[in-house]
């Protein structure tokens, strides 16, 4: 075939094929063949009149239609191969020349992939984040083991307080009428949760059990029920029980019951351990991504609108399946989720133009290092996904050929960028962190403070 490539503009290529008249010849008889049991004509059993019968009755063009694409589902893919070209997407292909007895000339326009011009990746000098465990971390760690161990107690012989849990019934009224939705009985409520209307809360404090208390409120001026919006209102409250959070002492014994640990040292231990091991982590996946997200930015490539739609619809995707996992499974809140994620698109495009910038800018690195995955890095990290499947033994060895025959390609490319990552964080030069100005004037002033303290 001689295929030519006519011009291109950013990713939009315009290509030059041809469709020889023996190839055409071929899908003409094609499409007669496919067409000819719904051709009805006179003294054949229909499906059984020739081809010749049929174009001298409807003419010869009349099989050309069908046959032009048959003919052009072989010969463009047959002229992206010989051109070498990556297309993204659909081509509008346009008929340049169509005689009889000659070559048909046809054009195609179609989006490829586009150039990508890496920046100097290697050495490429990127902020090192860093985490630090505190004491005063550990603390906060242990306070939250102490705060799952609360336990919840009734309370009689005292008012309500900031912090406690109370069983209530509540009518509520604008002026003198009841309005819907605002009654309730034995209903919960945290106080200092914020959960109730601004204002509400506050005022049971210092209440008692079993009093009836008047709580006057105004409803915020974006309420949902646009009835409500920004009016007065009363609710006539009864107080049925007040509830405290009771709180173990943090010492050895709370140590013995929460831990495996005999001490209150050795639970503060382990914990800082855990705690570093958790900033370790998290140094090392915030780096690398830093250092990816800086090789990504530095690095020129213009993405187009199809593969950012693409990842858009793919990551909204995700985000739909979020919510039916959860159980929201139904027709009842298939509007629901369907408004849900078309905001998530509307906001999505910035995060999607960066996926798929990384994705070709890792590609061309991939590339342009010669990255190859060998039979043992496959077979090593296709035991890897048995293990986190726990896959019995018995079924290894048909599992492992199987994710071989379907996935080999997938897993291949997933290697590849991870070995591409791995060579620029280990090639990244990474440097302490420059404090704003800003900022350092407000730690001098802190210390300037602290030091005035303490003199």
């Amino acid at each position: 075939m001689n295929s030519k490539l006519q011009k291109k503009d950013n990713n939009i290529v315009t290509i030059e094929f041809t469709v020889s008249q023996e190839d055409f010849e071929k899908a003409v008889n094609k499409a007669y063949l496919k067409a000819k049991n719904n051709i009805n004509v006179q003294g054949f059993r229909k499906g059984k009149a020739p081809r010749h019968i049929i174009e001298k009755k409807y003419g010869k063009s009349i099989f050309y239609d069908d046959a032009l694409d048959i003919a052009i589902k072989d010969a463009y893919p047959a002229a992206v191969t010989e051109l070498e070209l990556n297309v993204i997407d659909s081509p509008n292909i346009n008929i340049e020349k169509f005689e009889d007895g000659e070559d048909i000339v046809l054009s195609a326009e179609v989006q490829v992939m586009p150039d990508v011009k890496l920046c100097e990746y290697k050495g490429i000098e990127v902020e090192k984040f860093e985490m630090s465990v505190s004491d005063e971390d550990v603390d906060k760690e242990i306070k939250g083991i102490q705060e799952k161990n609360a336990r919840i107690i009734e309370v009689s012989d005292r008012p309500v307080q900031n912090g406690d849990f109370l069983t209530i019934d509540y009518t509520g009224f604008v002026g003198e009428e009841q309005f819907e939705g605002g009654t309730a009985e034995n209903q919960s409520l945290e106080i200092g949760s914020n959960s109730f209307i601004p204002g509400f809360e506050e005022q049971l404090i210092g209440k008692s059990m079993g009093e009836e208390v008047e709580v006057n409120v105004k409803f915020p001026e974006e309420y949902h029920s646009e009835d409500l919006q920004g009016k007065d209102a009363t609710f006539k409250v009864k107080i049925h029980e007040i509830k405290t959070k009771e709180l173990p002492e943090i010492d050895d014994e709370f140590a013995k019951d929460v831990s495996e640990f005999d001490t209150l040292e050795e639970l503060k231990l382990s914990t800082k351990e855990t705690l570093q091991k958790k900033a370790e982590d998290q140094e090392k996946v915030t780096n690398d991504n830093n250092v990816i997200t800086k090789v990504v930015k530095e690095s020129t490539v213009e993405v187009p609108e199809v593969l950012i739609e693409r990842e858009i619809n793919y990551l909204a995707r995700n985000y739909e399946e979020q919510f039916r996992s959860q159980g929201f499974v139904g027709k009842e809140y298939d509007s629901i989720i369907k408004s849900f994620v078309d905001q998530y698109k509307d906001s999505a495009k910035e995060q999607a133009e960066f996926n798929v910038k990384a994705e070709l800018v890792l590609n061309e690195i991939i590339k342009k290092e010669d990255i190859k995955i060998s039979d043992d890095d496959l077979k090593e990290e296709i035991s890897k996904i048995a293990e986190s499947y726990n896959v019995e033994e018995e079924r290894l060895e048909t599992f492992k050929e199987s994710m071989i025959e379907s996935s080999k390609s997938y897993i291949e490319e997933t290697l590849q960028k991870r070995k591409a990552i791995e060579m620029l964080v280990e090639n990244a030069k990474f440097v302490e962190k420059v404090e704003t100005e800003e900022k350092k004037e407000n730690a001098d002033s802190d210390d300037s403070k602290e030091n005035k303290e303490n003199n």
